[in-house]
């Protein structure tokens, strides 16, 4: 359902821009194949006249020759009766193939970005598996968790989306994640300077946006997919497109050297900014207090406990799965 909403919109020009064609390669499964077919279909019959191919195949080695842009949305959700650290495994094997696919054969630039969950561990995962590839182009998504947080604060201080900015989530795509509301704006405001109510921003807005995947569930019956879409759609611009004099966007990236003192050798979501070539920057303009710190180290103990449950499909030795089973995996929420 993703992909549906993506496809048409990288197909369109609105993602890469009007001026740059695109050639898509959908890559699936023996049991997805026809789906593939008739998406493939349904792109050709649009008469995009930026789309110069569809090409569609279950073998990533075929898939993936070439690629500048690999955009990982599949992964499995867990079932029932099915443990935290047998979900992880099966999940990062399928980032371990993927992995050394994209090493084998797509463009030594290529820029990954991970959707299925856990996506920053798969995301890390990915990385360790393609090393000729630049550790800095690998991605996992919590543009959708900024995206929330943005419309929140909106609602909240009754002005348009737009008028909020420099919005970071730091962390895991999980309901550890942090929506930073001490270093964002509102009509280039700081937030506890517009929302006067900060036992609102503390204990409601935080809860609000760690949980808002899993209330959509609720509700819907199903997962987010078209406002999963346009967060995809927005991560690749704000690489492709230069940031906003004084911004940033969120992006769950590689911390080797971070300035923020955050574990080394992590995919952790951080504040990033790009001139629009592909490539960006970690922010150093950063203000932190007790209880900013305090809530990005629970996502980092997360992501570390995730790490070692992993640790046999990055190299990095024998998996000790030390995940409490009661709470909810990336990707549930």
């Amino acid at each position: 359902m993703i992909s549906n909403h993506l496809l048409f919109k990288l197909a369109s020009g609105e993602v890469f821009g009007p001026d740059q064609p695109v050639a898509l390669k959908l890559l699936g499964s023996e049991r997805s194949f026809q789906a593939l077919e008739g998406v493939a279909m349904e792109l050709e019959d649009s008469l995009f006249p930026l789309l110069r191919e569809v090409s569609i195949g279950i073998d990533p080695y075929e898939v993936f020759q070439d690629v500048e842009w690999a955009l990982l949305i599949g992964a499995k959700p867990r079932g029932p009766g099915m443990e935290r650290a047998d979900l992880l495994d099966l999940n990062g094997q399928i980032f371990v193939e993927q992995g050394k696919a994209l090493n084998a054969v797509a463009s030594h630039n290529v820029k990954v970005i991970v959707v299925g969950n856990p996506c920053n561990t798969n995301a890390l995962i990915c990385l360790k598996n393609a090393p000729n590839i630049p550790a800095k182009n690998f991605h996992a998504l919590t543009r959708l968790d900024e995206n929330r947080a943005k419309c929140q604060l909106a609602l909240k201080a009754g002005v348009f989306y737009d008028k909020v900015s420099n919005v970071t989530i730091w962390g895991n795509h999980s309901t550890t994640q942090v929506p930073d509301f001490l270093n964002a704006r509102i009509n280039s405001l700081p937030v506890k300077e517009v929302i006067k109510d900060h036992k609102w921003l503390e204990e409601e807005f935080t809860e609000l946006i760690q949980k808002r995947g899993g209330l959509l569930i609720k509700k819907w019956g199903r997962s987010s997919a078209a406002s999963t879409a346009m967060s995809i759609a927005d991560a690749i611009k704000s690489l492709v497109t230069p940031t906003p004099e004084g911004d940033w966007f969120s992006s769950a990236v590689y911390t080797n050297g971070n300035p923020y003192g955050i574990a080394e050798d992590l995919v952790f979501s951080m504040p990033c900014r790009s001139k629009g070539d592909g490539d960006y920057e970690l922010v150093k303009d950063i203000q932190f207090d007790d209880y900013l710190r305090k809530r990005i180290k629970k996502s980092e103990a997360e992501l570390l406990a995730e790490k070692r449950c992993v640790a046999h499909l990055t190299g990095q030795g024998i998996a000790v799965c030390d995940l409490p089973e009661d709470t909810m995996l990336p990707g549930e929420m």
